[in-house]
């Protein structure tokens, strides 16, 4: 079997492997190109033939990436959107999604499908050739050696290992090439190897002891930002009980250079990973008997903020003289963050329900998001509207959500006449017509 292994690091080091990339989404699709850019021979795979027939033509899905990013996976990749492409790969890296059951437990129905697929298709009737599997979907510690090794059977020459993503859409900063990446294999022979294969890729790899040092440590990256946004959001209800302006005391305490780090309160929390990774963690530590109830705990008080805005928004509208029922509210972004299309557990769509049970007539605008469709948890059937004065001013109320950079405040400011403000967007704005309130 060394011989076999030997053989395989020889092609990664010459880049005459193979490499398919499972799932080309927000994860995989930037990491496919990166892996073409490296010279190796590049298979995307999407269960999605609409993914693939877009890319094929040159065509972009995922805005912040950038329609050249697209067009060289789509001129310089082999793509396919059936899995019997992976029976040449010599590396296999896994990004599916890895969302959570109704009941917050983690549901890894797209990685245990990877796997399976993987066995019928590349380790079964292989023989002697070695293949690398990586896994780089968030998980809970353990799931490399407890779920993906025995998923890939037996088969001889198969080695796994653990190298999280850490993508942040929008980021023109830091990218798939240049962030450092962390590598952890089931033995020392799948982190040598992992590590050999994204060296050629990325500029640092970061070596960790195990697969399950790995995973543990993406988990706490989001439990971190989980943690401290639910505590500024906590603060904002705090002292905005007191009188005070939160953002002037945020101010106020980013002055310190050291022992401070800021985040902002918002909406809510979104993206796939920090209202879904923590959880993953804490259903982990239940089954090794502890509870983790600053984990849990972080994650309500930040699910409760979509609520918190719409209780702000059904006062300030009962101020004006307007009920709920009988209103037409105007959500502004729809994205989970500013300058992308990403809608992820997205604290819009909760606004915008919230608001419709409560009989509210809902639009929305965003310019990154131009129509909604059906997701795990939402289907609000709508469509951007038209950004005009006669938008803003027909609504009892805007809800600022996302900050994109695109809008103008002082417009908004101009021809709203009730703006409900969870971004601290409008603070640069100067006498309007609107009503401001903070939320």
């Amino acid at each position: 079997m060394t011989q076999a292994i030997n053989a395989l690091r020889n092609r990664i080091e010459s880049r005459s492997a193979t490499v398919a990339v499972i799932g080309l989404g927000y994860v995989g699709l930037p990491l496919l190109h990166a892996v073409v850019k490296a010279g190796f021979h590049a298979i995307g795979i999407d269960h999605d033939p609409d993914k693939i027939t877009q890319l094929r033509a040159g065509g972009n899905y995922l805005p912040h990436l950038g329609d050249e990013l697209a067009a060289d996976v789509g001129r310089e990749a082999t793509l396919a959107h059936t899995d019997d492409a992976l029976a040449d790969a010599d590396v296999i890296l896994i990004c599916v999604p890895t969302p959570l059951h109704e009941d917050r437990t983690p549901d890894l129905t797209y990685v245990e499908r990877a796997a399976r697929a993987i066995r019928t298709h590349r380790v079964e009737g292989a023989g002697e050739r070695a293949c690398l599997v990586c896994l780089e979907s968030t998980t809970w510690p353990g799931t490399c050696r407890e779920v993906i090794m025995p998923a890939l059977g037996s088969g001889a020459g198969v080695l796994v290992a653990f190298s999280p993503e850490r993508e942040d859409p929008g980021n023109r900063t830091y990218t798939t090439v240049s962030i450092p990446k962390l590598v952890g294999g089931v033995d020392e022979a799948s982190t040598e190897l992992a590590a050999a294969f994204y060296g050629s890729v990325v500029e640092r790899v970061v070596r960790c002891s195990t697969s399950e040092i790995a995973e543990a440590a993406k988990l706490v990256e989001n439990v971190y930002r989980s943690v401290n946004i639910a505590l500024v959001n906590e603060l904002k209800v705090v002292l905005e009980a007191m009188g005070l302006n939160v953002w002037d005391v945020l101010d106020a305490a980013s002055t310190k250079p050291f022992g401070y780090q800021r985040f902002d309160p918002g909406p809510g929390f979104g993206g796939h990973c920090v209202p879904i990774d923590p959880y993953y963690l804490a259903w982990k530590a239940r089954a090794a008997g502890v509870e983790s109830r600053f984990i849990e705990l972080a994650g309500d008080v930040n699910r409760a903020m979509p609520a918190r805005v719409v209780e702000r928004c059904v006062a300030a509208l009962s101020e004006s003289g307007v009920a709920l029922s009988s209103s037409q509210v105007l959500v502004l972004g729809l994205a989970y963050k500013r300058n992308v299309a990403d809608v992820r557990e997205s604290p819009s769509f909760e606004i915008i329900e919230l608001l419709r049970s409560g009989g509210a007539r809902v639009e929305y605008h965003d310019p990154h998001v131009q129509n909604t469709w059906p997701g795990r948890r939402h289907d609000l059937g709508m469509a951007s509207v038209v950004w005009s004065a006669e938008t803003l001013s027909a609504a009892d109320a805007v809800i600022i959500a996302t900050d994109h950079d695109w809008y103008d405040w002082q417009f908004v400011a101009d021809h709203a006449r009730l703006v409900i403000d969870t971004r601290h967007a409008m603070a640069g704005t100067e006498s309007g017509r609107a009503k401001i309130v903070r939320a």
